[in-house]
Order: structure tokens, then C-alpha cells, then sequence
């Protein structure tokens, strides 16, 4: 409910302001350009509490194929390549295009992609976020590495909690959704994630996808 009042308290607050005849084109601008980032704030809640209701009344479907895993990696990390950029945060990837998994490319590209945007919004400019993939005997492994701000181990638990916000995380952008979506998608596929941090040093999520 916060969530939503924030950004639609903003859209009104300068939806008056714009009714000002004698408002200067530069404000003007100033308040649409707010009012946007506001929208786009709005919109993203929305999206995300839909893809959180098809999640959990499982109204959302799998289409499972074999197929390989370099192209979703790749699908989800172009998703936060323009907020790693511009924080100077060196974003790469190892992975060999020969490994296939049977998997959903679509919602797994989502699944990675909210562990990424993560690892980017927790680490401080100029540090790393690396994908590494390696094959098991029963799983595929896909390490998400960070050189960010990290969890303590009495939540890690916690993180994959619907709206979990840590408190020294408060001040950052974010729903607490994301790692659930991440968390309910991979479970769906029979595979799971874990997490490993040291406070001050980083994160690993690890993703396992069955072979």
C-alpha cells in the first residue's frame, strides 16, 4: 500500500503544479520529468505484483525446452547493463555456448535478471558482478557473484521473503519482490538457489537448473 501511495502522491503533487498558468517552461519540464520517473515507478510495482499473483495462483506456464544457457544469461544480463554502466561496475560473464538445459528461457532470464539487478543496486561504484556457469552431474550451476555490500547469514533466509527489506537497504530503489519472483521461478523448474555473503565483501547466488 506505501508503495503505491508514494508515487501516486507524487503524479498529484505535480499534476497541480503544472495547472499553473504561470508556470516557466523549464519547471514545466522539471514536473513532467518527475511526474515520469514516478509513472515508471508506479509501473513497475504493478508489474511486478501481477507477475507475483500469476506466481502464486500458478496462472503463469512454463514452456520447458532444451536449449542453451548462454542466450538466457545473455537475455538477462542486457537487463542491467545500462544501470552497471553508468555506476562504473564491471559487469561479465563465463559461460560455455555448448551448455543446454532444459529450461523455461523466458521466466529464467527474469529469475537471473532480478538476482542481477540486485548485485548492481548493492554494489558501490566500481566494483563487479560476475555470472559463472558450470555444469554438475545432476544440475547446471549459475553463480551470480558480487563485490557488493553482502547479507549477514541470519538472513539469508529472509532476502527470498515477499517485500523483505533489509534496513540498511531502505534508502535504495526496490519492491522486496524480486528475489521471491527469482526464488518461486527457479523452485517451479525443480531447481533451487542458494546464497553464500560476507558482510562488506559480497554475494553469491547460486542457481541450480536440473541437466
Amino acid at each position: 500500500s506505501h508503495q503505491v501511495k508514494t508515487p501516486m502522491a507524487g503524479m498529484r503533487l505535480y499534476a497541480g503544479i503544472l495547472k499553473n498558468p504561470r508556470l516557466t517552461p523549464e519547471k514545466r519540464q522539471q514536473s513532467l520529468e518527475t511526474m515520469e520517473a514516478q509513472l515508471d515507478k508506479l509501473d513497475f510495482l504493478m508489474q511486478s505484483l501481477i507477475k507475483m499473483s500469476r506466481l502464486e495462483t500458478g496462472t503463469f506456464t512454463l514452456h520447458m525446452e532444451e536449449t542453451r544457457l548462454s542466450d538466457t544469461i545473455a537475455q538477462a544480463m542486457s537487463t542491467v547493463w545500462a544501470k552497471a554502466e553508468a555506476k562504473g561496475i564491471d559487469l561479465s560473464a563465463e559461460c560455455d555456448p555448448a551448455i543446454t538445459v532444459q529450461h523455461d528461457p523466458k521466466w529464467t532470464a527474469e529469475a537471473v535478471g532480478n538476482i542481477l539487478d540486485n548485485a548492481v543496486k548493492y554494489t558501490p561504484a566500481g566494483g563487479k558482478v560476475m555470472v559463472t556457469v558450470r555444469p554438475w552431474q545432476f544440475y547446471t550451476r549459475v553463480d551470480i557473484t558480487d563485490t557488493g555490500i553482502g547479507i549477514p547469514e541470519e538472513h539469508y533466509n529472509d532476502v527470498f521473503q515477499r517485500f523483505y527489506r533489509a534496513q540498511e537497504v531502505a534508502a535504495q530503489e526496490g519492491v522486496g519482490l524480486g528475489l521471491y519472483l527469482a526464488n518461486g521461478i527457479i523452485i517451479r523448474q525443480k531447481g533451487y538457489i542458494s546464497v553464500k555473503s560476507k558482510v562488506g565483501t559480497g554475494t553469491t547466488f547460486s542457481v541450480y537448473l536440473l541437466s
